[in-house]
């Protein structure tokens, strides 16, 4: 896969704003990037414990993509597998990490991590598996490599 260096985070509030703009569907769509993704699941883990985000993650996303002008079809939107692995990422990147660290910084941190690189699921999915309409609509287990 092509190598991307993430776009960092200077401040606490520039990631408060990500999540919050997630969820009030205020943020512009330029900046829903993979970065904002990770961001936004970070800060909300952290900051927004009440929420359900295994429940509610999904219905965040694909409100926010139909408000911003995107849609969810079996092409494009909302994808159920990879958003279930990311976030599954992220949880594993904070179980290990020094939480008392500033939350740009930690959100930093994950996108150097394994976690946070976007070819992370190919170390587990095929990319006929990972992109094929079955995995977008639901979950799918991984055909290569066990998840940790």
């Amino acid at each position: 896969m092509t190598e991307f260096r993430p776009r960092f985070f200077r401040t606490d509030a520039e990631v408060e704003r990500i999540g919050a703009g997630l969820l009030a569907r205020t943020l512009p769509r330029t900046e829903w990037t993979h970065e904002a993704h990770l961001a936004a699941t970070t800060y909300l883990l952290l900051k927004r414990p009440e929420i359900d985000l295994e429940a509610d993650l999904p219905g965040f996303i694909r409100a926010y993509n139909e408000t911003v002008g995107g849609v969810n079809t079996d092409t494009e939107g909302y994808h159920e597998t990879i958003t279930r692995l990311f976030l599954h990422g992220v949880r594993l990147f904070l179980d290990e990490a020094d939480l008392t660290e500033p939350l740009h910084d930690l959100v930093n941190e994950l996108l150097l991590s394994p976690m946070g690189r976007r070819d992370w699921p190919l170390r587990f999915y095929s990319p006929a598996r990972l992109f094929s309409l079955e995995a977008r609509r639901n979950f799918v287990p991984p055909d290569l490599a066990v998840l940790p």
